[in-house]
């Protein structure tokens, strides 16, 4: 391997890029278009770097900058302010809690486990905002959040491929 092949981790390029092509993406799908009277899925891009930056080695400054992501979403979504943040910063414990048991699986069972991390994220939202309001929200809803956001895998799995070996410390 030649120092060309090595890819340092610098902040920019591991944390900032990915925020920001997740807030863009969010803007994105959040326009109102409709397409024979259905509007464009809104998932929750954020979780992305939630589950990646988490298995990618820990960090100090990415949960802050996941909790920026959620007030984001908060603003662009309506939603309590705070509401996303605490649920992006749920999915990053989550995955940093099994990251040992998720290190060197496979590309499937890494799916399977951002599925679950996206579902922990999404029940707790669905708590949350029970719990706030006093009603529950539509299932369906929540469901049709969750499948967009579940098939966002492959961006989370390139993330991890992209900067896995760039520190060696944190194996």
């Amino acid at each position: 391997m030649s120092f060309s092949d090595s890819r340092p981790l610098d902040p920019w390029r591991w944390i900032g890029l990915p925020t920001l092509l997740c807030i863009g993406a969010s803007i994105l799908f959040a326009i109102p278009i409709r397409v024979h009277g259905y509007q464009l899925p809104e998932p929750i891009f954020p979780l992305i770097p939630a589950f990646a930056w988490a298995m990618i080695r820990p960090s100090i400054l990415a949960p802050f900058v996941l909790f920026g992501m959620g007030l984001f979403l908060d603003l662009l979504w309506y939603t309590p302010t705070g509401f996303w943040g605490t649920a992006m910063l749920i999915g990053y414990a989550l995955v940093m809690f099994f990251r040992s048991m998720m290190t060197g699986q496979s590309r499937v069972v890494l799916w399977s486990w951002f599925g679950a991390m996206v579902l922990v994220v999404m029940v707790a939202g669905y708590t949350i905002t029970t719990l706030d309001t006093g009603r529950a929200p539509s299932v369906m809803a929540a469901f049709w959040q969750f499948l967009p956001t579940t098939l966002l895998f492959p961006f989370a799995h390139r993330l991890i491929d992209r900067f896995d070996d760039a520190d060696v410390r944190f194996r």
